[in-house]
C-alpha cells in the first residue's frame, strides 16, 4: 500500500514552506537537512507530510522511550492504514554483565524482558522485511546488534497448503526458528501439538496458526486472533514464519560457528596461560564450553549475542547488524531517516559504543568473555554515519554538528498555526523556593491547569513529589527508572487530572506534548552544566508553550550565561510569532490534542479459562486415543497435563 496521511489538520504557518523545501531537496538527492521547529509548530505533521510525499520506508529515531511512544501514537493516527511500529529496548530492568577488578566483583547480567515490547520489536522487523509502507519509531537503541538481516530472511519458514512434509520434520523446523513447545503455558513464541494438529502462537502476538496434517502433507492452514471465543478461519495458501529470536543462524552454519568459537577459545587459552593467568583461563574455558554445549543441542544459549560475530561470520572489528541495516538491506532503492530532537539523539549515538567497549574489554581481560565478544556492540558513530541514507535532523535547538552537516539546507518552523506565544519568563530567588512553588502550584490547580517541576536529580524529584503529596497536592514523579510501559500512562493521567503536578528531570524536556500544562518551574536554574545549559533550558521552557497562559519560573540567585542566552532566544521567537499574529489577525488559542489511550500498555492476554477448556477437550480426546492404542505411558503423561491445567484454572 501507499502512504496515505489521514488528518483533520491542514498545513499552516511555516509548515507549507518547510514541507515543500524538505521534499524538494530529498527529490534532488540532498542527503542531510535540518527541520528547525519550535515547540507547538507541528513538526510531526510536517514529517508525516514529507513521508507521504516521498513514499519511502522511514525510520524515526528518538532520544528516549517516552518521546518515542508519543511519536508512535501520532504517526499511528496519521497513517491508520499503513504499518507503523514501535522499536525500543525491551528491558524493564537491565544490569549488564560487568567485572570490577578493584574489589574482584563479578556482576552477572540481570535483566527483566518486557514481553510486550519484544513482540513489538519483532513485528517492526518483520514488516521492514516485507513492506514498503512502513514507519518504525525507535529509540537510539536501534543501533545495537540484532543479528544479520540475511540470516533472518533465509531462516524464515514458508508454510504452504498441500506441502509435502512429515509432522516431525515440521516440528524440527519450528525448533530451528526457536519456537518452543509448550502444551500448557501457550504464549507468543511457542507451539503445541495435538495429534495431527500443530498450533503456533506467532511471536508478534497478533494471531495463532493451526496447521493440520493428513499423512505426510499439510491438509489445512487456519488462523485465529488471540482472545475469548475466537474461532479459527481458513488462512491463505501460504504463510511465512519468521524466527522467534534474533541472532538465529541456519542449522547448517551453526556447527561451523561452533568450531570457529572453539578455535578462538583454544587460542585465547594459550594467551592467558602464557601470561600466567590460570584462574582466568579456567574460568573462560568452563563458561565457553557450557555455552557451546547449549548451542550444539538447541542452537541457542543465554548470552548468545556475545558470539554474534561467529554466528554471522563477521570479521574481527566488522560492524554489527542493527535495525538501520535492515532498512538498507530490504530497501536498496533507499529509505528516509528522521532523527528527532537531534541535538540530544546524536550525542547519545556518539557515546554508546565507547561506553560499551570499556565494559566489555574488562570482561575479556579477566577471562569472563572471549575477545570476539567485543564485536557484540552498538554501531560506532562513524559506522552509523556510513549507513545513513537521506536524513532530516529535527529539533527546536539543533546543535552545530547538524547545522554544519546540512549546510544551507535548513527549513525553519518558527510560527505556530495556533498563534501561541513563547511562555512568559519570571526569575525568583531560591530562598524558600519550595514554599513559593507550593503557592504557585495552588494557583494553577485552582484553574484546573497542570504544573511541571524540573529538578536536577532523581532523588530530589522523588523527595519533592512525596513532600507535595503530604500537602494534599496530587503529584507523581517521572524519571528513567519508571518502567517503559508506565511512562505514557503517567503522562495520560496528568492530562486527565489524576495528577496535577509532575516532577522530573530529563523526561520532561524534549518534545512531550502536554497542552494542559500552564506552568513549568525549573529549580536550581543557575547551576551551569548539561541540565541547565542554553539548549536544555529552551527545551524545558517549551513545555509551557502549548498553553495560552503558559509561563516559566526560573528559581535562581544569579543570571548565568545559559539563562540569558535561553531567555534572549525565547524572546526572539516570541516577537516573530507576535508579528505573524498581528499581520494575519490571529488570536492565540490553546492547542487541543486528544488524550490518547496507550494501546498496548494494558494489553490483555488471552482469556486463560477459554484456552484451558479448549486444551482440556483436546487432551482428553488424545488421552483416550493413547489408551485405546495401549500407549499407557503417553496416556499417563496427558492425564498429568490435565491435572496441571485444573490446578491453573482461574477462580
Amino acid at each position: 500500500m501507499k502512504f496515505k496521511l489521514v488528518s483533520k489538520f491542514e498545513a499552516k504557518g511555516d509548515q507549507p514552506k518547510a514541507i515543500k523545501q524538505l521534499a524538494h531537496n530529498l527529490k534532488a538527492g540532498v542527503k542531510d537537512q535540518v527541520l528547525l521547529g519550535v515547540t507547538g509548530s507541528g513538526k510531526t505533521f510536517t514529517m508525516a507530510k514529507v513521508i507521504e510525499e516521498m513514499q519511502k520506508p522511514t525510520l524515526v529515531i528518538s532520544p528516549n522511550k517516552t518521546l518515542a511512544a508519543q511519536l508512535y501514537q501520532e504517526f499511528k493516527e496519521f497513517f491508520p492504514n499503513n504499518a507503523v511500529h514501535y522499536f525500543v529496548s525491551y528491558y524493564d530492568y537491565y544490569q549488564p554483565e560487568a567485572y570490577i577488578p578493584q574489589s574482584d566483583t563479578y556482576i552477572e547480567k540481570d535483566a527483566k524482558i518486557n514481553e510486550e515490547i519484544d513482540r513489538l520489536r519483532h513485528a517492526a522487523v518483520q514488516d521492514v522485511t516485507t513492506r514498503k509502507d512502513v514507519i518504525v519509531v525507535a529509540s537510539v537503541s536501534c543501533i545495537y546488534n540484532i543479528g544479520s538481516p540475511e540470516n533472518y530472511e533465509n531462516i524464515s519458514l514458508e508454510i504452504k497448503l498441500k506441502q509435502g512434509i512429515k509432522r516431525k520434520d515440521f516440528l524440527i523446523l519450528l525448533n530451528n526458528l526457536q519456537y518452543q513447545r509448550n502444551d500448557i503455558d501457550f504464549k507468543p513464541g511457542t507451539f503445541r501439538v495435538r495429534g495431527d494438529l500443530v498450533e503456533i502462537y506467532i511471536v508478534t502476538g497478533e494471531k495463532i496458526l493451526r496447521v493440520e496434517f493428513s499423512g505426510d502433507k499439510i491438509e489445512k492452514i487456519s488462523e485465529t486472533a488471540p482472545g475469548l471465543g475466537q474461532k479459527y478461519k481458513t488462512s491463505g495458501d501460504k504463510i511465512k514464519l519468521f524466527p522467534a529470536h534474533f541472532w538465529v543462524t541456519p542449522q547448517d552454519k551453526v556447527n561451523i560457528a561452533i568450531n570457529n568459537i572453539r578455535l578462538e577459545l583454544e587460542q585465547r587459552l594459550k594467551e592467558l596461560k602464557k601470561q600466567n593467568k590460570l584462574l582466568e583461563a579456567e574460568r573462560l574455558e568452563q563458561k565457553t564450553n557450557y555455552d557451546l554445549e547449549m548451542l550444539k543441542e538447541t542452537g541457542w544459549c543465554h548470552g548468545i549475542e556475545n558470539y554474534s560475530s561467529h554466528m554471522e561470520f563477521r570479521k574481527p572489528g566488522q560492524a554489527p547488524f542493527s535495525l538501520v541495516d535492515y532498512f538498507n538491506y530490504f530497501n536498496p532503492n533507499g529509505s528516509l531517516m528522521f532523527i528527532d530532537e537531534s541535538h540530544i539523539s546524536i550525542s547519545q549515538i556518539r557515546a554508546m559504543s565507547v561506553q560499551d567497549k570499556i565494559r566489555k574489554q574488562t570482561l575479556i581481560d579477566f577471562g569472563f568473555r572471549l575477545p570476539s565478544a567485543i564485536d557484540n556492540r552498538p554501531l560506532t558513530f562513524a559506522e552509523f554515519e556510513k549507513r545513513q541514507k537521506q536524513t532530516i535532523y529535527v529539533s527546536a535547538t539543533p546543535a552545530d554538528f547538524e547545522k554544519q552537516k546540512s549546510g544551507r539546507h535548513i527549513a525553519e518552523q518558527l510560527i505556530r498555526p495556533t498563534g501561541l506565544l513563547e511562555p512568559a519568563i519570571e526569575i525568583k530567588k531560591t530562598e524558600n523556593q519550595i514554599k513559593d512553588l507550593i503557592e504557585e502550584i495552588k494557583k494553577e490547580v485552582s484553574k484546573k491547569q497542570r504544573v511541571l517541576v524540573v529538578t536536577l536529580t532523581k532523588r530530589l524529584a522523588e523527595e519533592i513529589s512525596d513532600y507535595l503529596v503530604e500537602r494534599g497536592i496530587k503529584t507523581q514523579y517521572l524519571h528513567s527508572e519508571i518502567k517503559t510501559m508506565e511512562r505514557p500512562e503517567i503522562l495520560k493521567n496528568l492530562r486527565e487530572g489524576k495528577y496535577d503536578v509532575l516532577v522530573g528531570i530529563n523526561l520532561l524536556r524534549e518534545g512531550i506534548d502536554l497542552p494542559e500544562v500552564s506552568l513549568v518551574a525549573i529549580l536550581d536554574a543557575d547551576k551551569e552544566g548539561f541540565l541547565r545549559n542554553k539548549t536544555t533550558l529552551i527545551q524545558t521552557m517549551g513545555r509551557a508553550a502549548r498553553h495560552l497562559n503558559g509561563r516559566v519560573i526560573l528559581y535562581a540567585d544569579k543570571m548565568t550565561f545559559s539563562m540569558q542566552s535561553a531567555i534572549n532566544e525565547v524572546e526572539r521567537r516570541r516577537k516573530i510569532q507576535e508579528d505573524y499574529n498581528r499581520k494575519n489577525k490571529i488570536t492565540p488559542k490553546t492547542i487541543i490534542i486528544d488524550i490518547r489511550d496507550w494501546g498496548f500498555s494494558k494489553k490483555e492476554d488471552i482469556d486463560s479459562e477459554f484456552w484451558m477448556v479448549h486444551d482440556k477437550k483436546l487432551l482428553e480426546k488424545e488421552m483416550k486415543i493413547a489408551a485405546k492404542n495401549l500407549d499407557f505411558e503417553r496416556a499417563a503423561e496427558i492425564r498429568d497435563l490435565i491435572k496441571k491445567l485444573n490446578m491453573k484454572k482461574p477462580a
